[in-house]
């Protein structure tokens, strides 16, 4: 039997069913080694800036942050190619070569000498010798290849996974819920095994056989994708949803100078596109003046469907009301920026900070790589999941008469409080970290940094299991609010949405060092975020970003009083569009 779908691109004698589950196998394993590939590259980027090129740790923190915010602003211009012009399939197969070659680029300035600079020596006396032009536009360049890669792959890859599964069908569902299912388990698994075997080969084994591990894996992602593609369903691209924003835009820009009507509710157009995929909204009293695209005037023409003739002209209410949509959630997503730049620090600070600490494990001498202590952040997180799921939920059910248990935005904004007690704990551990450095013997010295304290790295455990904790309430509940809140035909802009957020943070952070870095510079050459932090007030920073959190808290509790969940009726203006009756214009 031949499917029928528009939106396929190819046709196959079996069922959508069959289809998905011959195709699993290529998705998982192509997530699989892509994820191992990519987190095995990125996680341990900041010891290898500071190690092997020999940067310093202000230099190599505002690079990462740079990169990483520029990979997330990427994947905004990643789903408009892929939903415009190219699909996911052709995004994602460019994305995937994109990432091999940037990981190939990173392998061989490791493997190569003259493409890093000198290994610094182990005194405190010993020169190190700063990267060449030449052995930066290298690097660069294989940061630009990666860039490309997270752009293209980020935004499509959970999308084509569900695109192999109908969702018009049980087990189609059963099959798209599988595959959520496997690929957050493929997730948890790459950050597992990245965080503790690829970096300890890469702190303590080589460098190039560190990095060449994942660029060999995300060749077998590449691999695993392509063998693959007779058998993929392709969604045939059907044109980028912001063309309807723009156009609401631009229709009440024209009509600025109407009056609008006493009863919009009544008189303003809204014809509902019968394919649309998107659920009807009920009219609402915000944004007001994005209701003028909606007055029908006189020049306006109505074709014979119902719909407009020039929609750059016209638009429906129904179009109108994404529009608000999207505008309501970006007071929201603005919060997010500041509470991300906490959970940027555990991913490069607290490197620090364990770098100068005591990581010997038991009495072999085993040092703990600097960079594995993140894996107690996703620990923190991946076991209070389950527990939040099945023992707090139900009982917040009972006592709130909520499904959910908690609105989205309550959830967020317990991970946002808990963002704030994260930068005080650790605040207090750096004290502690450098008091001990300071008044007791160390345990040696790290190059270009200072002299290792003698407290247990184990005391930052603490403050990435709030880390943790924070994120599991704050970043899901993210994921959550911008699926459950866009119109279902922008949902993959909705996960751009939260990396952007994430991009902005990684800008912000970076700004935020600099400007510390600078204002905080004395006579003596130090300042709060010295090279050796036992010269430095990093406890200082930690509470200034804590006091930062205190104000973006007030800030999203404000936001959230204002804000309007998408279907709901909160004032007595609000009517459901399907009660709307769009009048014509005697032409």
């Amino acid at each position: 039997m031949e499917e029928r779908n528009e939106k396929v691109g190819i046709t196959c004698n079996e069922p959508t069913k069959h289809r998905g589950v011959k195709a699993l196998p290529f998705v998982i394993g192509n997530e699989t080694f892509e994820k191992l590939g990519t987190i095995g590259t990125s996680s341990n980027l900041l010891v290898y800036l500071t190690t092997v090129f020999n940067m310093k740790s202000i230099t190599a923190t505002n690079l990462i942050n740079v990169f990483n915010g520029t990979c997330n602003f990427g994947t905004l211009l990643g789903a408009f190619l892929s939903d415009t012009y190219f699909g996911r399939y052709n995004t994602l197969g460019f994305a995937s070569v994109s990432s091999f070659l940037g990981m190939l680029v990173l392998t061989l300035t490791a493997a190569i000498s003259t493409l890093h600079p000198p290994h610094c020596g182990t005194k405190e006396s010993s020169m190190c010798i700063d990267a060449t032009p030449g052995q930066m536009a290298f690097l660069l360049t294989g940061f630009g290849l990666l860039i490309v890669g997270a752009s293209g792959i980020r935004p499509c890859n959970l999308a084509f996974g569900a695109d192999q599964f109908n969702p018009n069908t049980e087990s189609g569902r059963r099959g798209i819920n599988s595959f959520f299912n496997w690929y957050y388990f493929t997730f948890t698994f790459a950050m597992m095994v990245s965080l503790t075997v690829i970096v300890y080969v890469q702190s303590d084994v080589s460098w190039a056989l560190g990095l060449g591990i994942p660029m060999v894996l995300m060749f077998f992602s590449c691999a695993f994708f392509f063998v693959g593609s007779r058998i993929y369903v392709k969604v045939v691209p059907q044109g980028s949803p912001l063309t309807g924003v723009v156009q609401v835009l631009v229709a009440s820009s024209k009509k600025r100078e109407l009056k609008l009507p006493d009863h919009p509710w009544l008189s303003l157009f809204n014809h509902v596109n019968s394919n649309s995929i998107n659920s009807k909204l009920s009219y609402t009293d915000q944004f007001r003046f994005l209701n003028k695209a909606a007055i029908i005037a006189e020049k306006d023409q109505i074709n014979s469907d119902g719909s407009a003739a020039n929609p750059w002209g016209l638009c429906s209410m129904q179009q109108v009301e994404e529009v608000k949509c999207l505008l309501r959630v970006i007071p929201i997503w603005a919060s997010g920026i500041i509470y991300f730049v906490t959970l940027g620090l555990m991913q490069t600070y607290c490197i620090f900070q364990a770098i100068q600490s005591d990581r010997r494990l038991g009495q072999n001498g085993f040092k703990i790589p600097a960079a594995s202590y993140n894996v107690f952040q996703m620990l923190s997180l991946t076991i209070w999941i389950p527990i939040y799921d099945r023992l707090i939920v139900p009982f917040l059910r009972r006592l709130t008469k909520k499904d959910d248990g908690i609105t989205i935005l309550q959830k967020m904004g317990i991970g946002m409080f808990l963002a704030i007690f994260t930068m005080l704990v650790s605040a207090l551990v750096e004290t502690k970290r450098r008091h001990v450095a300071l008044t007791r013997p160390t345990l040696g010295f790290e190059p270009r940094k200072g002299g290792i304290s003698s407290m247990s790295a184990s005391w930052l455990v603490p403050q990435l299991a709030l880390a943790g904790l924070s994120e599991a309430f704050t970043v899901i509940g993210l994921v959550e609010f911008f699926y459950k809140q866009f119109p279902e035909n922008m949902r993959s802009f909705g996960g751009s949405f939260l990396a952007c957020a994430f991009a902005m943070s990684s800008y912000l952070s970076s700004l935020l060092i600099s400007i510390v870095h600078r204002v905080t510079r004395n006579d003596r050459g130090g300042n709060w975020l010295a090279e050796d932090l036992n010269k430095a007030k990093l406890d200082y920073f930690y509470y200034m970003v804590a006091g930062l959190e205190v104000l973006n808290l007030g800030y999203f509790l404000v936001c959230a009083k204002w804000y309007k969940y998408k279907g709901t009726s909160r004032d007595e203006l609000e009517v459901g569009m399907e009660k709307v009756k769009s009048e014509k214009p005697n032409v």
